[in-house]
Parts: C-alpha cells; structure tokens; sequence
C-alpha cells in the first residue's frame, strides 16, 4: 500500500507541476493577478509529494521490500543500511527521481531567495521551471516508475553494484546533479527575459548568483567523482576521459564562461547575445549528459540504462528545449543590440578571449565525445577517443585561456593603453620570470616545467591583483575574494594534476612473503595475505609495510573482495600526505604465498581535489557578495 501512495504521489506531483504552468499562465494572460501568484503555492505542493515519493522509494529499500522491481533489482538484506539509503539513486528509475527532487528543490529555493523580483519576472522563471519538471516527470512515469511491483517477488534480491557500495554513492550523485540541474536556474532567467522582451539588469544581477552557486556544486561534484574513481577503482587515476565524465565537464566550461560573461553583461551591458547562448547552452549540455548516461548508447562505469525508449524520450525531450529556447533566441535577437564598444585592450576583450577560448575547449571535448558514437550509429566503424587526442587538442586552448584569465582583472573597462598595463605589470612578469628561472635548476620534465611556470603565473598575478586592490581602496567584497580563491585553485590543480601524470611511478609486480621492493626512496615489504567476511562479501586483506629512511612511516592493507553477487572488487590502501600518496592494490593470487600487487608512487594528487575545493569555496563567496542581496534595480542595462 506504501509503495502506492508513492507512486500516487509522482501523479500528484506532475499534477501540481501542470497547475503550475498552467494556472499562472492564464493569470498573466488575463492580467489576473490571484491566478499568477499560484505558481508558487502550485510548486511547494509539487515540492511535497516528489518528496513524499522519495521518502516511500527510501523506505521500500530500507524495509527490503522485493516486491518493488527496482529494489530487488539493486538491494539485498546483507546491504548496509546506508548503501540501501544511497541506493536509492544508485541505478536508473531512481536516479531521475532524485533529478526531479533536486529541480524542484531550486525551484522552491528560486522562489523564496528571489522575492525582491516582480512579480511578473518570478512568475515566468517558475512556469519555466514546471514545464522542465513536467519532462522529468512524464519520464519518470511513462518509462522509469520507481515503483513498478513484482508479479512474483524474489526471496532475495540482486545487490547493488559492488562498485556502487561505498561512501561516494552518498555524496557524488547528489552533488552532481546540485550543479547539473542547478544549470536549470539561468536558462530559465533566460528565457523569461526573451519571453516578456526585456533583458535588463534584473535577470543578469539576479541569475549571476545562481550560476555560481550552480558552478559551485558542479565542480564540487565533479571533483568528488574524481576522487571516488582514484581511490575506488583500484588502477590510480584521477581522470580517464570517460564519455560520461566529459558529460559533466563540458557543461563545467560553460558554466565557466557564463560566469565572466554575465558579469560583463551586467556591469557594461555588453555580451547579451553570448551570454544568453552560455546559459542556453549550459542547461542544453546537462540534459545531453542526461542522455548519454541513460540512453544506452554509450558503454560506461556511469551508464545507467540500456532501454531505446528512454533514450527516444530524451532525446525528443533535448530537441524540445534546445530547439525552442534556439528559436526564442532568434525571435527576440533584435533586443541584444548593443551600442557598448571597446578596445582590443580592455578588461572586456580579455574576457571575450578567455570566453571563446573555453567554448572553444569544449567543443573539442564535445568532438571527442560524440564523434565516435555518431560514427558507430551510421555503421561507419568504431574508433576509440582517449587521452592522446584529448591531450593533443584539449590542453594547448586551455594553456592561453590561462594566460589571459590572470590579466583581464588588470585592464580597464572599455579602453586601456599598453604603457599603463605594461607598468603596473612589469615587477609580476619579472617575478614570473625570475621564480620560473629559478625552477629549471630543479625541474627536468618539460611539462612539469610549463606546469611550474602557469602555477607561477597564477600565484603572483593573484598576489598582485589582491595587493592592488587593498592599495586602492581596503575593501575586499566577496566577490573578489572568490575570485582569487578561484584562481588559486585552478593553480594547485594544474602543478598537482601535471606533476603526479608525468612523474608518477607505477610498478605491477610479483611479490613474495617478506620481499622489499623500493620506489622512490619508499621501501615497501609484502607480509602476506589474510582471509576475512563482512556482512556482504568476503575476501583477502594484504598485509604491507612502508618504510622510508628505514622507519616504518605506514602499514597498508589493500583487499581483494568477493561480493554475495560472484562480483570481484579491489579495494587499495592509500597513505595519503599533500606531498604524495602511497598506493597499492591487491592483485591475483600466484601460488606459494606470492601475489601480483600494484604500487603507485604519486606526488602532489591531493593538489587536484584541493584546488577543486577552492574552486567551489570562490563560487560560493562570489555567490553572496553584499551586491546581490541589494534589492534590484529596474533600469535597463542597454536595450
């Protein structure tokens, strides 16, 4: 009966995402102002039963109810209790139900924070929004119920992927689509501006926050999943170019781009058209990490289905939006007329630069991406896109893209001449020049090298933008701060993912019982093996010692584990420090007391996750900058 009302509750919810479109559009139709100011009473109740739903989804997992397809097909009684809660979005039907949960979360969140709207704006940004919930509903419903019933239920039900049993199925997901839906959030400021033809400064002042905070969340997501993959997948990286991880990169550079490019727009009225084409294509570029995940047409650690029908529904569903919000653009092209000019030196064409250069970025990820699934789908062959490509193509736009995102902050509005940017930048690139100097007496490795001298670059510029600002006025807003803390990460992830890929060390070796092996000065010494059982599987724990200098700095313990399923799982040992980690997995058993192990030597890897924290802790301090909680102000910027 439960289960029922959960699934009663989805029909509730798409029943109140319709009235929410619905009702508000008749009230500004008609000019009736007690019918557009439904929307938001329509969303809380839409709010409330998608919750509902999920709480029923969350307790058939923990009760073990296998009469639920989706709960015998991902859960079983030996589960933790916590994976069963994370199960929940572990797998396809409901992942999308926890998609749908999160959209309408920002949506209620759009609807309180942003009150100091008119009300008219408000209204169209949550009409927007319901009919972006009515998709994800209608999906849910006609091809991904979460609360299908069994015809004969299963004593026991299949377990969730092993892969899948671990703490960062609690956090990544939910993370992820924080950022992935939170995209949501401009398209539909957007598109309300070209619906009711005024693009001012009320959507750019008050869609900038949001974009950060959407942009926050993703690169925390994306850091996450990245961490989760290095020290779960038991093979050491960080990054592997994955279709599905480049799904939620591509979005990310966007993301990026809108970010700079609304603030032009909203400081210079400059950029509209690009601008409304970022949040346009930010919003578009998550459904198609949608579609690519659950389509089926691309094999994937993330891939979550392998159903046409639902790959159909969703693309129908992305050339809906895409094309509609292309066509609106088109028609309302004529309001983005700009008479603002400047010179090729100024603050707006370094960021116009660094704009193009990201989109530029990723599109030679969407190239990468696509190409050989659109090859494979006209029988044209199957090619394989990995790291040299993206190597090749990718990082040579980026490195100037990184160049110019530590000047533009130097130059002036509008128009700046040489001289002046020359000497108040002069001492930094002497600096630059001098520390760089300074590091090829220790540095051999050419792209460590060119790695050292953009940390360098980064570091001083941002010293210098920080020590400038204080001379000129005191003040630090917010803002600024984020910024800087922002750059500074993309700082510490560029040495940290350079320096562990190029002088990381990797050893696959055969090890016997007492046995020393030496790696970069870490002598390691293989003690055995031990057998043990969990709850939900069993298996072998290794047994090894780190030793530097001859003390004994670690003792390690990477298992080999066999799930209830038959499903093997390595699961590495990690001694971790800011200036290396230690890393070894268990490999196959060889006979005699000897195993086959993996031991990594990896310098500064902590450096990405870490500047990707920092990227996400600037996004969010630029988020709550003292302008954005003024009340906003109703003259147009341009027209």
């Amino acid at each position: 009966m439960l289960v029922e009302l959960g699934h009663f509750a989805l029909v509730l919810s798409l029943a109140f995402a319709c009235l929410q479109v619905i009702l508000p559009t008749i009230g500004l139709l008609r000019s009736n102002l007690a019918l557009a100011q439904l929307s938001r009473p329509m969303l809380w109740a839409q709010f409330f039963w998608i919750f509902v739903a999920f709480v029923v989804l969350m307790n058939a997992f923990v009760a073990d109810d296998f009469s639920v397809k989706y709960v015998a097909s991902n859960s079983n009684t030996e589960l933790p209790d916590m994976f069963k809660m994370s199960a929940v979005w572990g797998a396809h039907e409901g992942s999308l139900l926890l998609w749908a949960l999160i959209l309408s979360g920002w949506s209620v969140a759009v609807s309180v924070f942003s009150k100091r709207l008119p009300g008219e704006v408000l209204n169209h940004i949550l009409i927007i929004l319901g009919l972006i919930s009515i998709g994800f509903l209608l999906f849910l419903l006609l091809t991904s119920n979460p609360f299908e019933r069994l015809d004969i239920i299963p004593v026991q039900g299949r377990e969730l992927n092993p892969l899948l049993q671990d703490f960062g199925l609690i956090i990544h997901p939910p993370m992820l689509y924080m950022g992935y839906v939170g995209m949501a959030i401009p398209f539909a400021f957007v598109l309300s501006s070209l619906i009711r033809g005024q693009l001012d400064s009320t959507w750019l002042r008050w869609s900038r926050p949001w974009t950060l905070v959407a942009w926050a969340f993703l690169t925390f997501g994306i850091t996450l999943g990245s961490w989760w993959a290095y020290y779960e997948l038991g093979w050491g990286g960080w990054w592997f170019w994955d279709p599905v991880e480049n799904a939620s990169f591509m979005p990310w550079l966007v993301a990026t781009a809108l970010v700079h490019s609304l603030s032009v727009s909203e400081k210079r009225g400059a950029f509209k058209h690009w601008t409304v084409l970022l949040a346009i294509a930010g919003f578009s570029l998550s459904l198609l990490g949608t579609f690519l995940v659950r389509s089926g047409i691309l094999t994937s650690v993330h891939s979550f289905a392998a159903d046409p029908a639902r790959g159909a529904f969703i693309l129908v569903f992305l050339i809906l939006v895409i094309g509609s919000s292309l066509a609106l653009y088109a028609w309302r092209a004529s309001l983005m007329r700009s008479s603002n000019s400047f010179s090729w030196l100024s603050k707006e064409s370094g960021l116009l630069i660094n704009n193009i250069l990201l989109v530029a970025a990723m599109l030679s990820v969407f190239l990468g991406t696509l190409y050989p699934l659109l090859l494979d789908s006209l029988g044209l062959g199957k090619i394989s896109v990995g790291a040299p490509y993206f190597d090749a193509v990718f990082v040579p736009i980026m490195i100037p893209a990184i160049l110019v995102m530590v000047i533009a902050p130097f130059l002036r509005w509008k128009k700046d001449t040489l001289a002046r940017s020359a000497k108040l930048l002069s001492p930094v690139w002497l600096g630059v020049g001098v520390l760089f100097i300074a590091s090829l007496f220790v540095v051999e490795n050419t792209y460590v090298a060119l790695a050292v001298f953009l940390f360098i670059w980064i570091m001083l510029h941002s010293l210098a933008l920080l020590f400038n600002r204080v001379r000129q006025n005191g003040q630090l807003g917010l803002a600024f701060i984020g910024m800087i803390l922002a750059h500074v990460g993309i700082a510490i992830f560029l040495l940290g993912a350079t320096v562990t890929t190029q002088l990381g060390i990797e050893k696959d070796i055969k090890m016997d019982v007492n046995q020393p092996i030496t790696v970069k000065g870490y002598q390691f010494v293989f003690k055995g093996v031990d057998s043990f059982s969990h709850e939900n599987y069993q298996g072998h724990k290794g047994r090894v010692e780190a030793y530097y200098d001859g003390d004994l700095i670690a003792s390690l313990n990477p298992e080999k584990r066999q799930y209830v399923t038959g499903m093997p799982m390595t699961e590495a040992a990690i001694d971790p420090s800011l200036a290396r980690d230690l890393y070894v997995a268990l490999g196959e058993s060889l006979g005699g007391g000897a195993w086959s192990l993996r031991i990594y030597y990896k310098p500064l890897i902590r450096w990405i996750w870490l500047g990707g924290l920092f990227i996400s802790l600037g996004a969010l301090l630029a988020a709550f900058d003292r302008r954005y909680r003024l009340s906003v102000r109703r003259s147009k910027v341009g027209s």
